[in-house]
């Protein structure tokens, strides 16, 4: 079932239960070069793989760039 959640400010579909390792991976970015807070809690890498979303949940991803 399909549920939406805010995914940096905007209204985002996935299927309910879903990891948030596997958002990443959809969203082609890399774990090492982010930071993700769901619902004003900061995730440790190390929890990205257990993590899981549900209906509502506010999640915030800044991605790291790196340049010169």
């Amino acid at each position: 079932m399909n549920v939406t959640i805010q995914l940096n400010g905007e209204p985002y579909s996935i299927e309910d239960g879903l990891r948030l390792e596997v958002l990443l991976e959809r969203l082609a970015l890399r774990p090492a070069r982010v930071a993700v807070e769901i619902n004003q809690e900061v995730i440790p890498k190390v929890d990205y793989p257990r993590t899981v979303l549900h209906h509502g949940d506010r999640v915030e991803i800044i991605n790291f760039v790196g340049g010169g």
